[in-house]
């Protein structure tokens, strides 16, 4: 006999943006469920359902990841960063600025999951060449802007990072 109960419920307690929440899900819901209609951050967005187009990605434990593939299950006790995490004192991340500065968007859909890419990849490699920013946003599809002004941000991006760490206390 198939038992048709339905999926198993759980709590999942993570920390998203630097905030402690513990959610009850279902053991299929996915990350990009739980952040948009559980917790109302919906800067991540909805848009090929798989791992395609990055307009999903956030940052799990520092790494950029397709929640719309993840598992909201897999975020127990892990920590996970939207776009709406990266301001702090009501001031934009320098990611954000840079992009904001070069115009590195149109319609903007894509860019919450660009700007995550790219505060991963500078995270790990302050520096980072232009082939080592192309090789991390191939994951990441904009259908408006031809990414030049995307790695124009990226390397204002750069700039403004190494200004903060060389004027930090």
């Amino acid at each position: 006999m198939t038992d048709v109960s339905g999926p198993e419920r759980v709590r999942v307690p993570f920390t998203v943006n630097g905030r402690a929440v513990d959610v009850e899900i279902d053991t299929g819901d996915f990350l990009l469920d739980v952040l948009r209609e559980r917790l109302g951050l919906t800067g991540t967005k909805r848009s090929c359902d798989t791992q395609v187009c990055g307009a999903c990605t956030v940052l799990l434990d520092g790494q950029p990841v397709s929640s719309c593939t993840v598992l909201a299950w897999e975020a127990r006790g892990r920590t996970v960063e939207t776009i709406e995490g990266l301001a702090r004192d009501g001031r934009l991340h320098p990611v954000q600025e840079a992009f904001l500065e070069a115009s590195a968007f149109q319609c903007g859909y894509c860019t919450p999951g660009m700007i995550m890419t790219v505060k991963a990849l500078l995270d790990e490699q302050a520096d980072a060449s232009t082939d080592t920013v192309r090789a991390w946003l191939r994951g990441n599809i904009c259908r408006c802007t031809g990414y030049v002004s995307i790695l124009a941000a990226v390397r204002s991006a750069q700039r403004r990072l190494r200004e903060a760490r060389a004027t930090a206390p």
